[in-house]
C-alpha cells in the first residue's frame, strides 16, 4: 500500500524532472532506459506507452500548478477512469481502474487532485524565475518560496543583497 507521503514525494520528483541546469532545460525522462528505471522505481511497468502518458500528465501538470493553464485541461488523462469502493476492517477505501499504460499518469493526476484538497496552495513553483523546480511547502507557516533554500534561497538573497549595494553605491 503506497502512503500519501509517498504519492506526494511521487507527484514533486516527477514535477521537478525538468530542472534548468546551466541556463538549459534538462529533462531527466527524456532517455528512454533512464525513464524506465524511473518509471519501474516508481511501481511502473516501464513501456513506452506508459512513458509517453506520463510525460504528457507532467507537462500538463506543470502548467496547471504554474497557473499557464486550467485545471480541466487534466480531463482527457482521466477519460474512461473509474474507482471503485472496497470496503475492508480498516474502512473504505478507493480502488482505481484505469488501463495499465495511464495508471501512473491517472495517479498523478489523483495525487495532485488529492494535495490541493488536503493542502491547497501549498504546491507551487519555485519563487526564482530561472527554476522550473515545484515544492511542497509542508511547514507549519506555509511560507516558503524556494524549491531549495541552499541553491535556489541563497542565490536570490545574494541577487537581492547584491542589488541593494549596487543602488545604494550610485546614489
Amino acid at each position: 500500500m503506497v502512503t500519501t507521503q509517498e504519492q506526494q514525494d511521487t507527484l514533486l520528483e516527477l514535477l521537478n524532472s525538468t530542472p534548468v541546469v546551466r541556463g538549459v532545460v534538462q529533462d531527466q525522462l527524456a532517455d528512454p532506459e533512464r525513464a524506465r528505471s524511473w518509471q519501474q522505481a516508481h511501481g511502473g511497468s516501464g513501456t513506452a506507452e506508459e512513458h509517453a502518458w506520463l510525460l504528457r500528465a507532467r507537462d500538463a501538470l506543470q502548467d496547471v500548478v504554474r497557473g499557464g493553464r486550467p485545471a480541466a485541461s487534466l480531463a482527457p488523462l482521466l477519460d474512461g477512469v473509474t474507482s471503485h469502493p472496497e470496503v475492508s476492517s480498516e474502512g473504505v477505501s478507493w480502488r482505481l481502474d484505469a488501463p495499465e499504460e495511464r495508471r501512473m499518469a491517472v495517479e498523478a493526476v489523483m495525487a495532485w487532485s488529492a494535495l490541493l484538497e488536503t493542502m491547497s496552495g501549498r504546491l507551487r513553483p519555485c519563487a526564482n524565475p530561472e527554476c522550473r523546480r515545484f515544492l511542497l511547502d509542508r511547514s507549519k507557516t506555509n511560507k516558503a518560496r524556494w524549491c531549495s533554500m541552499a541553491v535556489c534561497g541563497n542565490r536570490m538573497k545574494a541577487r537581492r543583497h547584491y542589488q541593494r549595494t549596487r543602488d545604494g553605491a550610485a546614489e
